[in-house]
């Protein structure tokens, strides 16, 4: 079993590379980046029309990506580093991303009552619960939070009771690398700087394999 989630993750991140390599490839070609110019040139007086509806909706965004796996804001990310700025999407990146995993735990609190058992929970989400103690420290809800999509550790240190406290600082911390990472992919991707974009996308995925070993060899060892 944790040899087929290791291939899955492995999988995700050779996915997460290409879409990279396929991203750049786009980018070198004249005619698709100076397309994207005009796409978002259009969309920032939009956007800075809106000072607050704008920042609001792009957390919000932010936060629905970090609860559900299907979704994801990274195609935003451009039009707001092209309309704010790196520092400024980067505070509303991570903020959004907080309130998901907020949101998260608190669903996963939910599915602690009776009527709520984890019949309806996703395998992925069943197998760390079954190993991952009650009692559990920050240095491995770090670890979850690193290794995992994001909105799992949420719903797992929900459901297991973890202090909301020492959840959320390792959530801060585990998503402040890779908000910045994102955003610096973003920044890449308006600026056309080909080698980031791909320099990102393996960092990121060296990033989440590394944390994904980590933490399996650390639940064997306490197993």
């Amino acid at each position: 079993m944790p040899a087929k989630r290791g291939a899955r993750s492995g999988v995700r991140a050779v996915l997460v590379v290409l879409i990279c390599a396929f991203v750049a490839l786009l980018l070198s070609v004249d005619d698709v980046y100076q397309g994207l110019q005009r796409a978002l040139s259009a969309a920032e007086p939009l956007i800075a029309g809106h000072p607050y509806l704008g920042p609001v909706a792009f957390v919000l965004l932010a936060a629905v990506s970090a609860i559900l796996a299907f979704f994801s804001s990274a195609l935003l990310l451009p039009a707001a580093v092209f309309t704010w700025g790196n520092s400024v999407t980067l505070g509303l990146l991570w903020l959004g991303w907080l309130l998901g995993g907020i949101c998260t735990y608190a669903l996963g609190r939910g599915l602690r009552r009776p009527r709520l058992k984890t019949s309806r929970t996703s395998s992925q989400f069943d197998f760390y619960r079954q190993r991952v103690p009650g009692e559990a420290t920050f240095a491995l809800v770090l670890l979850l939070c690193l290794a995992l999509p994001s909105e799992v550790p949420g719903y797992l240190c929900g459901y297991l009771g973890v202090r909301l406290r020492t959840y959320f600082l390792a959530l801060a911390l585990a998503e402040l690398p890779y908000a910045v990472g994102a955003v610096l992919l973003g920044d890449g991707v308006v600026n056309r700087n080909i080698g980031w974009v791909v320099a990102f996308g393996l960092i990121g995925a060296a990033l989440s394999l590394l944390a994904l070993r980590v933490l399996h060899e650390r639940l064997d060892r306490q197993s």
